[in-house]
């Protein structure tokens, strides 16, 4: 299997990440794996593993007794998530800024030059792989394993609610632009500059961020 190659498992998440989002599935509502692995005509193993990949992300919980259902956002648990993942990820392009060897700096230049065809053609899906690998290749680049391994843990958590707001209109053209502005910083060894880019990448910015919200279904959010 190609390595950016989606399992089925991946693809059954995604599609009930959107189902989320879009309010097709609503809080409280019961993800029964049978009911499920029949619905995809899958085994059950997929459907577990999504469910697991979506439980890990905090879009479903699991309960006593009631098995998987759709949880509940609490908005400052959401916006906390955010903030912390800022610094972090402004931390690792400070790092990566001063710490990345010619082949990385070459590397993540050639990424941003992939993800030009891509944002003018609105495809979401190859732009958010690219955009996961840019991120990657900003963590690996700060060369300090312990700050790599958190952030990458809580790009996790954030990960559905970050491939969502790109549906927002021009947000990936947005993405893209803030993108090449952390990119010029780190190969310029602007390690200042690239650390306030990326953190301003990653909150979305006030207006990004409210108009997101916005579009989640009422009931979604708990304040």
């Amino acid at each position: 299997m190609a390595k950016n190659t989606p399992t089925r498992a991946d693809q059954l998440r995604r599609t009930l990440e959107e189902e989320i989002f879009s309010g097709a599935l609503k809080p409280g509502d019961r993800l029964d794996e049978q009911s499920l692995a029949q619905r995809f005509g899958v085994s059950r193993t997929p459907v577990r593993e999504a469910l697991r990949q979506l439980s890990a992300s905090g879009l479903i919980e699991v309960r006593p007794r009631q098995g998987a259902v759709v949880a509940t956002i609490t908005l400052p648990r959401l916006i906390e998530m955010f903030e912390v993942m800022a610094e972090l990820e402004g931390m690792c392009a400070r790092l990566a800024a001063r710490r990345m060897t010619d082949v990385e700096r070459r590397h993540l230049a050639s990424l941003t030059e992939t993800a030009e065809p891509l944002a003018q053609r609105q495809d979401l899906e190859a732009y958010y792989a690219n955009n996961r690998m840019f991120h990657d290749a900003i963590y690996a680049g700060s060369h300090n394993r312990v700050l790599e391994d958190m952030t990458r843990s809580l790009h996790h958590r954030t990960a559905p609610y970050r491939r969502h707001q790109l549906n927002r209109p021009g947000r990936v053209h947005e993405s893209l632009a803030e993108h090449n502005t952390v990119v010029a910083a780190v190969l310029a060894g602007d390690a200042e500059a690239a650390g306030k880019a990326m953190h301003r990448h990653v909150n979305v910015q006030g207006d990004v961020f409210a108009d997101f919200l916005s579009t989640l279904p009422t009931g979604y959010i708990m304040a």
